[in-house]
């Protein structure tokens, strides 16, 4: 499943533009490596992600083609949160 697809049905971005938008801006990595939109995630892979001033860590359970928006939490594990600090 491609990164952008994972990051909507996994609805930890609303819309698949902004996912694609957010990982051709280089702030989403698979393994500690750069991903585009098109870069496929499997099941076991790490994914850390950039929102704004906040790093979030997860690691992928599940991937479905579609889910339920009360099981869509299910499809990941969260590692780690991080907040950077502003000078």
């Amino acid at each position: 499943m491609r990164i952008d697809k994972f990051l909507k049905v996994s609805r930890l971005i609303k819309r698949r533009t902004v996912a694609k938008d957010v990982s051709d801006q280089g702030r989403v990595w698979i393994n500690g490596r750069d991903a585009k939109a098109s870069t496929h995630v499997k099941v076991g892979d790490e994914l850390s992600i950039q929102f704004g001033q906040k790093k979030v860590t997860i690691r992928v359970e599940v991937l479905t083609e579609s889910t339920r928006k009360e099981d869509a939490a299910q499809m990941y594990t969260l590692i780690k949160e991080e907040a950077f600090q502003s000078e």
